[in-house]
């Protein structure tokens, strides 16, 4: 078989592909955009791609395609009902990334949290230098144990952020956007709810109907001004004006960002225009980008392609 990859460069510039070649003959690009794709896949009987479109414009005229492999959990770039119309076969990745974006949840709450880039720059200023006190206490922080952590999206992630907020001593709340009953010991409440009580809210969840724009001044407004926010899921979850609008005007005290409604960034983004770290940080989507995450997602889709071979649907979404 024939296997396009379309989108190498998503997985890294360390990456090894040769765990494909056990299948047939294996195509890399390093990037690719929605114009060069029907050209590319003409003649591949397995495409492995990430952001770029899955649809009839596409792969219309791929007339050997049988399977679409996701490098990534989310498959907001699929065109579904076109696939299943074609007796195409889509697998995603599932799971691959649970230890390392709950690692950047707190490593982004603690960086804003401590304000660590202002005592960094206070240290390497020369200011501590020329201080009389072993300490400083220029920027104020608490700690972890007793406070609220509410949770948007109780899933694999989700959960082990729970885990890790509960093994600080936070209580955890969590709220389901699709109205759906978590299984789970931690308490489940209501939108309004979880906005109010939450001291550190983190947002887990898939981009859906359900979450689109969920988080706009209006919620900002309803928070402690006092709580910091986070957002690992998906950016289009925000809406980054309103985010812009309540961190200039007090209504929260921070955020930390890992995905943005547009990636990479818009120039314009009004985001942008917050330059004081210690009330906002943006990471470029990184929260999956451990070498041993990134390597996961590889050897996941390896087995996805040997699982459609075999007939088993695990991972299947199409």
């Amino acid at each position: 078989m024939k296997i396009v990859i379309l989108e190498a460069d998503s997985l890294g510039e360390d990456m090894v592909f040769t765990p494909f070649e056990k299948f047939g003959e294996v195509v890399i690009y390093p990037s690719s955009i929605a114009d060069q794709v029907p050209e590319r896949v003409t003649d591949a009987d397995v495409i492995v791609a990430n952001k770029v479109p899955i649809c009839e414009k596409t792969i219309g005229n791929a007339g050997r395609l049988k399977l679409v492999c996701v490098t990534a959990t989310g498959i907001n770039n699929l065109d579904g009902d076109y696939l299943k119309s074609r007796g195409i076969a889509a697998y995603n990745v599932a799971g691959y990334s649970t230890n390392g974006v709950a690692q950047h949840t707190f490593a982004l709450l603690f960086y804003v949290l401590e304000k660590l880039n202002y005592y960094d720059n206070y240290v390497k200023s020369g200011e501590y230098s020329r201080g009389t006190c072993f300490s400083h206490f220029g920027q104020s922080f608490c700690e972890l144990e007793g406070k609220t952590w509410g949770i948007i999206g109780l899933g694999a992630i989700g959960r082990r952020v729970a885990e890790i907020a509960s093994v600080f001593g936070c209580r955890v709340i969590c709220y389901s956007a699709s109205g759906s009953k978590y299984d789970t010991c931690y308490e489940q409440v209501g939108f309004d709810e979880l906005l109010t009580q939450s001291d550190f809210l983190s947002v887990h969840a898939p981009l859906n109907k359900f979450t689109e724009n969920l988080m706009t001044l209006d919620a900002f407004k309803k928070m402690k001004n006092t709580a910091i926010f986070i957002n690992v899921a998906r950016g289009a979850i925000v809406n980054e004006a309103d985010l812009y609008t309540a961190l200039t005007e007090g209504e929260i005290a921070g955020a930390a960002l890992d995905v943005l409604c547009q990636e990479p960034v818009n120039a314009d983004n009004p985001l942008l225009k917050i330059q004081d770290s210690n009330k906002l940080i943006i990471t470029p989507h990184i929260a999956w980008a451990a070498r041993e995450t990134r390597f996961r997602v590889v050897d996941e889709v390896v087995k996805n392609i040997e699982r459609f071979e075999k007939g088993d649907t695990k991972n299947r979404v199409y």
